[in-house]
C-alpha cells in the first residue's frame, strides 16, 4: 500500500487530550478503510504564519499512514468537516524517516534554548498592544487639539470684528468732526462781520468830523 505522511493543526483553545481525541478518530478511519496508522508525533503548541479562523496559534499533529487512497480521501473529508481542526495537509512519501521528525528536534532545540519562540511571541505581542494603544490614543489627541484651537479662533475671530468697528468707526467720527468745525468756523467769521463794519463806520465818521 502506499505511504502517506499527514500533519493538522488543531484550534489552540482544546486541550491536549481533546488533540488525542482527534489522533484516535482519525486514525480509526484509516484502520476501517483498510490501513494502518504507524507513528504520531505531537509538536506542541506552534505560531501559526497568519491568523486562521481568528487563531493565532494550533496544536501540530503528524501520522505516518500505510493505507489505500480511499482511506486517505475519507479521513481528509472528516478533518474537513471538523471544527477543531484549523488545517491538514496530507503528503505521499516513498519511505518512512527513521528516529523523530525535523520538527521534533526542533522543538527539543528550542526548549534546549528556553524558549525562544516564546519570548518572540511575547515580544510581538508587546509590540501589537503598543501599536494599538497608539492607534486608540490618537483620534482623542486630535479632539484635544481641535477643542483647544476652537477658542483661539474665536479670540482671533472677535478681534477681527472688534478692529474693524473700531474702524468704521474712525472713518464715520472724522467727516462729522471736520463738519463740526466748519460750522463752528463759519459761525466765529459771521460774528466777526459786524464788528468789521462798526469799526469801517466809527473811522467814517470821525474823518468827517
Amino acid at each position: 500500500m502506499p505511504l502517506y505522511e499527514s500533519v493538522f493543526i488543531a484550534r489552540q483553545d482544546i486541550s491536549q487530550t481533546q488533540v488525542e481525541a482527534l489522533l484516535e478518530r482519525f486514525g480509526g478511519i484509516v484502520a476501517e478503510g483498510g490501513g494502518e496508522v504507524g507513528t504520531t508525533e505531537y509538536w506542541g503548541v506552534r505560531s501559526l504564519a497568519y491568523r486562521i479562523k481568528k487563531n493565532r496559534k494550533g496544536h501540530y499533529v503528524m501520522m505516518s499512514l500505510d493505507a489505500p487512497a480511499p482511506a486517505i480521501q475519507e479521513m481528509e473529508r472528516n478533518m474537513r468537516l471538523d471544527e477543531d481542526v484549523l488545517r491538514y495537509l496530507t503528503l505521499r512519501v516513498d519511505a518512512f524517516e527513521e528516529g523523530p521528525s525535523i520538527m521534533m528536534q526542533r522543538g527539543r532545540d528550542d526548549r534546549g534554548r528556553g524558549g525562544r519562540r516564546d519570548r518572540d511571541d511575547r515580544r510581538d505581542r508587546g509590540e501589537r498592544r503598543d501599536r494599538d494603544e497608539r492607534r486608540d490614543a490618537a483620534p482623542e489627541a486630535k479632539k484635544d487639539e481641535a477643542g483647544a484651537a476652537a477658542p483661539e479662533e474665536k479670540k482671533d475671530e472677535a478681534g477681527a470684528v472688534a478692529l474693524e468697528e473700531k474702524k468704521d468707526e474712525v472713518v464715520t467720527a472724522a467727516p462729522e468732526a471736520k463738519t463740526d468745525e466748519a460750522a463752528e468756523a463759519n459761525v466765529d467769521e459771521a460774528g466777526a462781520a459786524p464788528e468789521a463794519d462798526a469799526a469801517t463806520t466809527e473811522k467814517t465818521d470821525g474823518g468827517d468830523a
